[in-house]
């Protein structure tokens, strides 16, 4: 069987979570499992564009990275450590791949209410993305021994905590769910806005985010996961307007909306519909029924704003945040003007969850400009290009700043 190179990688990923919890099941010792896995894929990725992919690739994987687990069992370093597990190994080793899929319990455990944030994500692309240390460091814009520590750390706090391979309890699943989609959630979002580096978007990231939230719809099907999913697809829809041939970041408002995938849009307008009303709403779903409305408005003047409004305004009772009032700030600017979303913009002023934080500036910017005080929106301007470590919001903030400067001087 041959397949193209992006096939294979693609095949691989797969299969990752997949060869990983059955030997995180059968053995034990998630960090040498997944360390064996990653071996397993390294052959894998060498040896199948010559000879061919298996008629049974996952239980290929399974069978040489259980190899390599029991070679790291007889090592000599381990060996009187783990004499017990070697005898054990032996016995299971190699048997016939199970046909369950342990890839949620992998996420579970991935995303450990013992581990930072940070550790989750890197974790979970590693063991459950299927990618190397190399390419999460370079997604994170870290050097790759910064990022081979956290992953090592990630692990060995799973293993001190005693934490197994099995599901959580009932009474804890739904909120290990909600780590996993937020984990999730922040791997699109670093990728379609990289928080500091010189491209405005990461699309290897984006694509990874929602591969695996695809993956875990289809192991949890439930209306916050659907929501998630299709807040995703409706927003990497507008990914190839964001940027101009330069690279520059172009506003919503500015996009070329013929650039947007249309595919994209259809399966997310298809998961909002068959969610919204049939279950308790959650953000997900309410993030993803305005992404919607913008979606599907042919034209920037003809977006529904009212009824944007009405949906941030439940989402502000649901799951009330200040992200949600910046944005709900936004929403009643262009649906009653934007003093009155300057107003909304003033209970931020003193919230120390945002300091520092360049979207409210970038915000008050654009208000303040809109009522016609350039002055204060230049500065405005300013004040957010120095907060963004993204240098393309940086120009673009930058520039707006000095176009600001010219009209002053002009109008003088």
């Amino acid at each position: 069987m041959s397949r193209t190179a992006p096939e294979l990688e693609g095949l691989l990923r797969e299969l990752a979570p997949q060869v990983l919890g059955i030997l995180v099941r059968r053995h034990g010792q998630f960090d040498a499992a997944e360390d064996a896995v990653q071996e397993a894929l390294l052959a894998a990725a060498l040896q199948w564009p010559g000879a061919g992919i298996p008629d049974n690739p996952r239980s290929w994987l399974v069978t040489v990275a259980g190899r390599r687990l029991v070679d790291e069992f007889r090592s000599e370093s381990a060996r009187r450590a783990r004499e017990e597990n070697v005898a054990l190994l032996e016995v299971a080793e190699p048997g016939p791949a199970p046909a369950e899929d342990d890839t949620l319990t992998l996420l579970f455990l991935c995303c450990h209410p013992s581990l930072s944030p940070p550790s989750q994500l890197a974790l979970t692309l590693r063991a459950v993305g299927g990618l190397g240390t190399a390419e999460i460091a370079r997604a994170f814009l870290v050097p790759e021994a910064t990022m081979a520590q956290r992953i090592s750390r990630a692990k060995q706090k799973i293993k001190s905590s005693g934490a197994g391979f099995a599901p959580p309890p009932a009474g804890q699943r739904a909120e290990r769910l909600r780590v996993v989609r937020q984990v999730l959630y922040l791997i699109f979002n670093e990728g379609y806005t990289t928080s500091s580096g010189a491209d405005l978007q990461r699309a290897d990231l984006t694509a990874e985010a929602i591969r695996l939230t695809r993956m875990l719809h289809r192991l949890s099907p439930d209306g916050e996961t659907a929501g998630l999913l299709a807040l995703m697809v409706l927003t990497d829809a507008r990914r190839p307007a964001r940027t101009d041939a330069q690279g520059a970041l172009v506003p919503l408002d500015e996009q070329d909306r013929s650039l947007w995938n249309p595919e994209l849009i259809a399966e997310g307008v298809a998961l909002v519909s068959a969610t919204l009303g049939r279950g308790p709403l959650g953000p997900y779903q309410l993030q993803a029924a305005i992404a919607a409305l913008h979606d599907e408005a042919p034209t920037a003047a003809s977006t529904d704003w009212p009824q944007i409004l009405a949906l941030y305004e439940v989402l502000e009772r649901v799951a009330p945040g200040p992200v949600v009032t910046l944005n709900r700030a936004v929403a009643v600017a262009r649906a009653r003007g934007p003093l009155a979303g300057l107003t909304v913009l003033a209970e931020l002023d003193g919230d120390e969850r945002m300091r520092g934080n360049h979207r409210l500036e970038a915000v008050r910017a654009h208000l303040l400009e809109l009522v016609g005080d350039a002055a204060g929106a230049r500065d405005a301007y300013r004040r957010a290009a120095t907060m963004t470590a993204s240098l393309p919001e940086q120009r673009y903030l930058t520039l707006r700043a000095a176009a600001l400067g010219t009209r002053t001087r002009s109008e003088h």
